[in-house]
């Protein structure tokens, strides 16, 4: 899930804007070919207020978003900001290297790893998911991830968390 609110460790794809658009993260992560759901944290809500609404008894509802690898993630963002994508990819098997040697300098400074290996091993796997029977039965409808995005961005801009010039980015808004 990604969106608006409180900036926790669960909020994966907030933490790799973040990184991103401060200069942290001038890379792409893995091969682009892994594919993940992004569920926008309000659409999830909607869903399971629909789900106690409208869903049958003990019938279960995949309240998923819209299917995308990290690398449409990171061209998706850089053509609502008007910004350039990153230009090359950091391997999967570098970056667990990485989250190994994070979770070992966190236990020694008591300060939370940059990355952990088991969010990497995460990042492996295939995420794609359908909310057919959601939108069939609910009438659950999540919004584009590019509207998502856009939201999300404007919001980490507006809490001076991330830094770009806005003026594309509130077009953008306003046209969505």
């Amino acid at each position: 899930m990604y969106g608006a609110g409180e900036l926790t460790t669960g909020n994966f794809v907030s933490h790799l804007l973040i990184e991103r658009f401060n200069g942290r993260l001038p890379c792409h992560i893995g091969d682009g070919n892994d594919v993940q759901s992004f569920s926008h944290v309000d659409d999830v809500v909607s869903g399971h207020i629909a789900a106690m609404e409208k869903g049958r008894v003990d019938e279960r509802y995949l309240l998923t978003g819209e299917n995308a690898s990290l690398l449409q993630m990171f061209n998706l963002d850089a053509n609502i900001t008007n910004t350039n994508p990153p230009r090359f990819r950091l391997p999967l098997w570098f970056l667990e290297i990485y989250g190994w040697v994070s979770v070992f300098v966190a236990r020694i400074t008591g300060e939370p790893p940059v990355i952990s290996y088991p969010v990497v091993r995460y990042l492996r796997h295939q995420w794609a998911y359908s909310c057919d029977k959601a939108r069939r039965e609910l009438g659950y409808s999540p919004r584009s991830l590019t509207e998502g995005l856009a939201e999300t961005l404007l919001w980490l801009k507006n809490d001076k968390l991330i830094k770009f010039k806005s003026s594309m980015l509130v077009s953008f808004c306003l046209f969505i």
